[in-house]
């Protein structure tokens, strides 16, 4: 996979968490951004989850109170990539009991299980769990 990068996003359209895979100047990350997550919030339920943005196709899921954007190659699968958007939040849904805003650096590291160099390395959640909770009881 080309996984540029992968963002998550309140419904107030505050940035999260991001994750770049390929160099982009921090200096037009945050315009970059905001363009992206304004189409992706002023978008309807009824619409699809795609859409082209300069060279990236960006596909994005929200669920709750929270937009999960990755921005890919154009010529990515997209259904590909809201199975790992979904496969994402069910780890996630599993590693906290709390709000996920209160724990960045957990997400940060599922994230990193996941995907390296913008290549989906590891899928299985069990794998992911297994090894997150590992490392964090060790922490405790």
């Amino acid at each position: 996979m080309a996984i540029k990068f992968f963002l998550l996003v309140n419904i107030r359209g505050k940035t999260r968490l991001s994750q770049y895979y390929e160099s982009v100047p921090f200096d037009e990350r945050p315009t970059m951004e905001s363009e992206i997550i304004r189409k992706c919030l002023s978008r309807t339920e009824n619409q699809c989850s795609f859409l082209e943005f300069k060279d990236y196709k960006v596909v994005y899921r929200k669920y709750a109170s929270l937009f999960f954007i990755v921005a890919v190659d154009a010529s990515e699968n997209e259904l590909a990539i809201l199975e790992l958007i979904h496969n994402y939040v069910e780890i996630l849904d599993c590693c906290f009991e709390d709000v996920i805003m209160f724990n960045l650096d957990k997400a940060h590291f599922v994230l990193d299980e996941m995907i390296s160099n913008g290549d989906v390395i590891e899928c299985s959640k069990q794998q992911i769990l297994e090894f997150v909770n590992l490392l964090y009881k060790q922490e405790s």
